[in-house]
Order: structure tokens, then C-alpha cells, then sequence
């Protein structure tokens, strides 16, 4: 007998209760529910994330682009469930084929998604039997009202060495953010982390009062990021400069560059303002059923096969 996989029988049980949990609170919001395709011939250009080859095309890291398109097209409330690959990505809490939801809504921005994120996650934990307070890596999470919404700006000033600014200029944001931040987000109560900087928003519209910064948000639950979301930027030329922006940085960082996917960024122009959040599944779940490790929580990892 596999007893890994054996032993994991509960927990996908309580994951496909999640899973139906989800489409139901979509479809009773009035979402539609769509399926685009897993391979595709250009993802975004982005400098962190890369892409695993098939063919001469690409398995999606995301569904944002097929998506967006259908913005454009005239639908408004969308929502995906789907498996994303993303190259070289493992650990307990990353693995390579990963499961993804995704939703968008026109006429709204990232503000009123942090709003949603809120009642989802509190009707998905109410689902599975939970109750108001959950526990994750030791710690008893409150999942009423008034979850925590911190600024990168305060963050880098609460428990970096630096400010988020400096942190960019010397080439450290990132390595602040996983060893200083991010350890102290959703502790106690969830935690939205927002207003990141304009060179950390490569999709996102930046605020009009405030261009330095994106309408941009992560939410983290233990010290885990469950969610990215964000108003979407709507201009196709500042757009194409972005992701012009992001294959220079995989140049000097020695990796592969990526076409421009141009046929989004056609389109792009008539998509409505809109706001759009993925939320990664797998540690949704590992979060809802307190696990320590993403592989307890899918049917088979990598090694496993």
C-alpha cells in the first residue's frame, strides 16, 4: 500500500469539500465559472516567476491573461479553478503543479477584494466546521471582522532594517520581505499587506494620488501568503513597457526571456476598470486543516510519482 498517499485520505477528502465550498459561494454571488487553456504562447513577462516549457508554447504560470481578455469581451464576474506550473519551485510550502483560484470583477478595485477575501475564507472555514478562530502553525487566527490592513511602506518601517524604498535601491526587497516581514503577517488575524511599490505592481494600476506605489495587495494567515490581488492596469502601452521592463531584469539575471503576448495586449484596451486576485489553493488548505507542509495536502508530489 502508498502510505503516504493513504494516510492523506481526510485531508482530500476536506480539501474537495473546500473546493465545492468555493464554487458554491461564486456561483451564488453571481460569478461564472470558465475554463481557458494550460498551455499557451506567452505568459506575462515576470522576473520572479518562470515558466516551464511546452513545445514552442508554455504551460500557463496563470490563467490573468486569458482571463482578462474575457473582461474585455464583456464579461464581468469570472472565476477559475485551475493547475498552474511554475519551474524550479519546491519546498513545504511551493510545489511545481499547484492549483490556483482565480476570480475578476469589473467595476470595483483591490479594496473591495480584500472585502470579499474576508467573507469567502470565513464561509469556507464555516463549511469544513470550523469555527470563528482557527489554529495555524501554533497560533489561534481570528477570522471575524477587522482583519489587519498594513502598507509595505509601514511594514519595512515596523520590522525591516530599512525602508521599502532603500530596500529597492539596494537590491534587498525581496530578501527583507521573506526573512523580516512576512514572518509577522497574520498573526493572531489575517493580515492584508498593501500599496506595494510601483516596481513590485508589474499588472497592476498604480494609485492616482500616489503613483510610487500599485493597488496592490498580498493576504497572509501565519505568516503564509495565501493571496495575491490587485486593480488591473487597463493601459496597454504603460503595460507593454512593464513587461518590456521585466524580460530586461530575466536578461541581466541571466534567464530566458518571453515573447510579448500580444493578443492580450491588444485586446487590452477594451477591458473596463477591473480588479482580479488569485488565491493559491493548496495552502488555502493547509491553512483550513492546520498542516505543516503543502504535501500533506495534495494527492501526490512530485517525488511521489
Amino acid at each position: 500500500m502508498n502510505w503516504p498517499l493513504a494516510r492523506r485520505k481526510r485531508a482530500l477528502q476536506q480539501r474537495a469539500q473546500i473546493l465545492k465550498a468555493i464554487r458554491d459561494f461564486f456561483i451564488t454571488q453571481g460569478y461564472l465559472e470558465v475554463e481557458t487553456p494550460h498551455r499557451i504562447p506567452a505568459p506575462a513577462p515576470e522576473s520572479h516567476i518562470d515558466a516551464v516549457t511546452s513545445g514552442s508554447w508554455f504551460l500557463h504560470t496563470s490563467p490573468e491573461l486569458c482571463l482578462k481578455r474575457m473582461l474585455a469581451s464583456g464579461y464581468d464576474k469570472i472565476f477559475q479553478i485551475c493547475r498552474c506550473w511554475r519551474d524550479k519551485e519546491r519546498g513545504t510550502q511551493h510545489i511545481p503543479e499547484f492549483t490556483v483560484l482565480e476570480w475578476y470583477r469589473t467595476d470595483c478595485n483591490y479594496r473591495s477584494l480584500m472585502e470579499e477575501c474576508e467573507i469567502l475564507i470565513r464561509a469556507l472555514a464555516s463549511a469544513i466546521g470550523l469555527g470563528e478562530k482557527i489554529l495555524f502553525r501554533d497560533q489561534e487566527i481570528d477570522l471575524t471582522s477587522s482583519w489587519e490592513r498594513i502598507s509595505v511602506k509601514e511594514a519595512f518601517k515596523h520590522y525591516g532594517a530599512t525602508s521599502a524604498r532603500e530596500a529597492l535601491e539596494r537590491q534587498l526587497f525581496d530578501e527583507i520581505m521573506v526573512r523580516d516581514i512576512e514572518p509577522n503577517l497574520g498573526m493572531g488575524k489575517p493580515t492584508f499587506l498593501y500599496d506595494y511599490p510601483a516596481e513590485r505592481g508589474s499588472l497592476a494600476h498604480l494609485r492616482e494620488d500616489d503613483p510610487s506605489v500599485a493597488e496592490r495587495f498580498e493576504l497572509y494567515v501565519g505568516g503564509l501568503e495565501l493571496a495575491n490581488g490587485f486593480s488591473e492596469l487597463i493601459d496597454a502601452e504603460e503595460q507593454r513597457e512593464r513587461f518590456n521592463e521585466e524580460n530586461q531584469t530575466r536578461r541581466l539575471l541571466g534567464k530566458t526571456t518571453y515573447p510579448m503576448p500580444e493578443t492580450f495586449l491588444r485586446e487590452l484596451k477594451d477591458m473596463p476598470p477591473s480588479a482580479g486576485i488569485a488565491m493559491g489553493i493548496d495552502r488555502l488548505v493547509m491553512v483550513l486543516l492546520n498542516t505543516p507542509s503543502i504535501d500533506e495536502v495534495v494527492a501526490f508530489t512530485p517525488e511521489e510519482l
